[in-house]
């Protein structure tokens, strides 16, 4: 069994800065999701504890060898980086379910292992890029040279914390930088434990450092910095824009957003399996509680399957319960704060409000502990009703009715979010020309979700993010290229 006393975990509660954990006055309140008790008191990094982490990078970067060793000797450190994880799962998988909505159960199935095969993935991009010989006249020799950027300050969300930290450190270091990475306060503990693990693999001291604190002080503080190269982070939109604008005005330096989504499935009248279909659906509005960037949040639905598929939907909501994330066996996540619970209310309030019928859940549960929030089904009537428009960051699931092909995409379109969508039909044809008309970053085809591939990229339109993670896309986007000319004598 791999439950867990959550009162018996050791916190590195601290700052890890040039290998060290630095600890510090208790400035922010940091509580477990599954029963809301509170558990650390968390030191919040101000300018001059930032500048601190961000010169150990510097340091790192220009002394400790990481940018300019051979590739394959950093790519040799970033595996063992990865088996010492592997090897630490009992710990990391506890820590992890203790204070984020991750159950332990996935967080040893799932978080963990995928977080250190990312870094081999990763990894193995150390030495495979370099740059390339362009094509000039014979009297000259034209190269562009890939560097690394530098410092790159990484800013990783709350949802998935241990998976996230891996997309935006693994590739910064991979590609030679130094790193100074902000994990969400309210989940801040196992980015401590990976930069020690790190280091335990060979990192040098200052490469990888963790800054504790909140977005307005420290998170803003770090995107201002003068010696930050880049910025990288997954969250919300209107956070995005505001690390956009501050990375503007110090800079302008790159940024890698994946922002908000409001992401539609569309199911046709001939799936060949209702079930299976109705199970993916179910999952991808559940899975963490519905807090996930690309959660299914949106069922656009031919008319005829409406009833079949709302019964089958109900069937499997009421099937989960909330339970301990310490506790083996758990299901159903919950909600990570009071805060994002009220957030969930209210936009459901609204909805109802302006015509939404409640077809399943559409509160909390009634439990004594915790935020745990109903798995709820609104069938709406209008595109403009909160449950759409809005991204709710819950188990709440729209559904909209068509009769058409051409009526379903009109409906899929969003004014604001592009993250991903879903398209559920036997007819390949169809998929195809929804895939091209639809405005995501992914498209799903028959399945919901990513594959523990990492090849493909992951990234937004619109409003829901530039750049991307994953893939060699986000590799890349950790270098810069120097252009080179030399001339030939003779």
């Amino acid at each position: 069994m791999a439950s867990f006393d959550p009162d018996r975990i050791e916190i590195p509660n601290g700052h890890y800065i040039h290998a060290a954990l630095v600890r510090g006055p208790g400035a922010l309140g940091v509580s477990r999701p599954s029963d809301a008790a509170p558990y650390a008191e968390l030191p919040m990094a101000d300018a001059e504890r930032v500048d601190e982490a961000v010169a150990s990078a510097r340091r790192a970067f220009q002394t400790s060898g990481w940018a300019s060793q051979p590739p394959r000797e950093r790519a040799r450190v970033m595996r063992r980086w990865a088996d010492l994880i592997d090897a630490d799962i009992d710990y990391l998988a506890a820590l992890e379910a203790l204070g984020s909505t991750r159950p332990i159960d996935q967080a040893r199935a799932w978080d963990v292992p995928y977080t250190a095969e990312g870094i081999r993935f990763f990894a193995e991009f150390a030495d495979k890029h370099g740059g390339e010989v362009a094509a000039t006249g014979h009297a000259s020799l034209g190269m562009q040279i890939a560097e690394p950027l530098g410092v790159v300050g990484a800013i990783a969300p709350w949802n998935f914390p241990l998976s996230m930290t891996c997309w935006k450190v693994a590739p910064a270091l991979a590609a030679g930088n130094t790193v100074v990475l902000k994990p969400s306060e309210l989940t801040p503990f196992t980015a401590v434990r990976l930069a020690a693990l790190a280091i335990d693999a060979g990192m040098p001291p200052g490469v990888f450092n963790v800054i504790q604190g909140n977005g307005a002080t420290t998170g803003d503080t770090l995107c201002r910095h003068p010696d930050v190269a880049k910025i990288t982070f997954t969250g919300s939109t209107a956070t995005g824009r505001h690390i956009m604008g501050a990375c503007a005005e110090t800079g302008p330096k790159p940024v890698t957003l994946e922002l908000g989504g409001k992401s539609p499935q569309l199911v046709f009248a001939d799936i060949p399996d209702i079930e299976r279909t109705a199970d993916t659906l179910a999952a991808a509005i559940t899975g963490n509680a519905g807090q996930v960037c690309v959660a299914g949040s949106r069922l656009l639905i031919e008319r005829s399957l409406l009833e079949p598929m709302l019964e089958r939907l109900q069937t499997r909501f009421d099937a989960l319960t909330p339970g301990l994330t310490w506790q083996s066996g758990t299901r159903f996540s919950p909600i990570v704060s009071e805060g994002q619970m009220q957030r969930i209310e209210s936009v459901v309030t609204r909805a109802r409000e302006a015509g939404a019928d409640v077809v399943a859940g559409g509160g909390r549960f009634d439990t004594a502990a915790g935020g745990f929030y109903r798995p709820t089904i609104l069938q709406v009537q209008s595109a403009r009703n909160p449950a759409v428009e809005e991204e709710i960051f819950g188990p709440v699931l729209s559904v909209q009715t068509f009769d058409t092909e051409e009526e379903a995409l009109a409906l899929a379109e969003h004014e604001v979010y592009g993250l991903a969508a879903g398209v559920h039909t036997a007819d390949i044809s169809r998929a195809l020309r929804a895939t091209r008309r639809l405005s995501a970053g992914t498209v799903w085809v028959n399945r919901y979700g990513r594959s523990n591939d990492y090849i493909l990229p992951t990234g937004g339109y619109k409003r829901s993010g530039i750049g991307r993670d994953l893939g060699r896309a986000a590799f890349e986007a950790n270098l810069h290229h120097k252009s080179v000319l030399i001339g030939i004598d003779g």
